[in-house]
């Protein structure tokens, strides 16, 4: 079977410099799904969102928009704008954990409100052309949850629905549940990917191996904290290439200084690239080591030397 790898949106990380330096360096993903599109109850695309939506800055990249919203009539308004640039299909975000998010009922704290949902897709369905896809979790106190909506997402013609296997209330703390998982596959009319700590190679082989009849895998953090991760799966190995770290090294410097173009000072390159840190530091052979010598950097010199030392040690 051949496989399909999807980059999931990590909001504040995967925008369009990162989608296009990471395509560059290490290949590997199939589709990217963009950070999610929120409004907050005004209907106004910010600028960022826009940016990273510009078909001229994904060129080379099959992108997926996604919307986190829990309103009709927020979900039309996106749908009209990414269908003005072009693009004809629209993940829905019931996947998000955060506390701030699914406090408003939105992310997986909407996934145990099916007549919300049904609501939604039915004017996006009925109103539209667009072709909608879900990002879900298996709820967001309960695995169970997500069967309820089944019979609701039945009635309409997703693409997809990609489940990461945790419950919202998790985070990205504890075990996947593979066996909740295992249910949404016996249950579930549409297509499903599969999403959930595919972190290593043997990881993706063991999952690949619970679910052959799945052929879609998208990969979050994992991508982010070893970008190698996407084109070994596909080549099957466990081997890095040779020069890993001259090419770490060069995609690190483009992010570096596109971000450094974009952002303002010292301190807002700083705090972005100390996000990107702590995950880049997991696949270093002193994970907690390298991510402190980042942070003690304090400023862009500084910063930049700990850099060269830290790639240093690992050649």
């Amino acid at each position: 079977m051949s496989i399909k790898l999807l980059s999931s949106s990590l909001q504040g990380f995967t925008d369009f410099r990162f989608r296009n330096a990471f395509h560059h360096y290490f290949g590997g993903i199939d589709t990217f799904y963009a950070p999610y599109i929120r409004l907050n109850g005004k209907l106004k695309i910010k600028q960022s969102y826009q940016l990273d939506l510009l078909p001229e800055n994904n060129s080379t990249l099959e992108v997926i928009p996604q919307v986190m919203t829990n309103d009709a009539e927020e979900f039309l308004f996106v749908i009209k704008y990414v269908q003005s640039l072009g693009y004809k299909e629209l993940n829905w975000n019931l996947g998000c954990p955060y506390p701030m998010v699914t406090k408003s009922g939105m992310g997986s704290g909407l996934i145990c409100n099916p007549t919300k949902i049904d609501e939604v897709l039915k004017r996006a369905h009925d109103e539209t052309d667009i072709t909608v896809s879900m990002k879900m979790r298996m709820g967001y106190e309960h695995a169970a949850e997500i069967l309820d909506t089944f019979p609701i997402l039945d009635k309409y013609p997703l693409k997809n629905i990609a489940i990461h296997a945790r419950i919202g209330k998790q985070l990205y703390k504890g075990p996947v549940d593979l066996d909740a998982f295992q249910k949404c596959i016996d249950a579930a009319k549409h297509t499903l990917y599969y999403n959930g700590d595919i972190t290593s190679v043997e990881a993706f082989n063991k999952i690949e191996t619970r679910f052959p009849s799945i052929d879609h895998f998208m990969i979050g953090r994992g991508l982010i904290a070893d970008p190698f991760l996407p084109s070994m799966i596909k080549n099957n190995t466990t081997e890095y290439p040779k020069n890993r770290w001259e090419i770490f090294s060069e995609f690190h410097d483009t992010i570096y200084h596109q971000y450094d173009e974009y952002l303002s000072g010292p301190t807002p390159i700083k705090m972005k690239m100390l996000g990107f840190w702590e995950f880049f530091s997991q696949s270093f052979s002193n994970p907690k080591k390298t991510y402190k010598a980042i942070k003690k950097a304090s400023n862009p010199i500084k910063y930049k030397q700990a850099v060269k030392e830290i790639l240093n040690k690992e050649q």
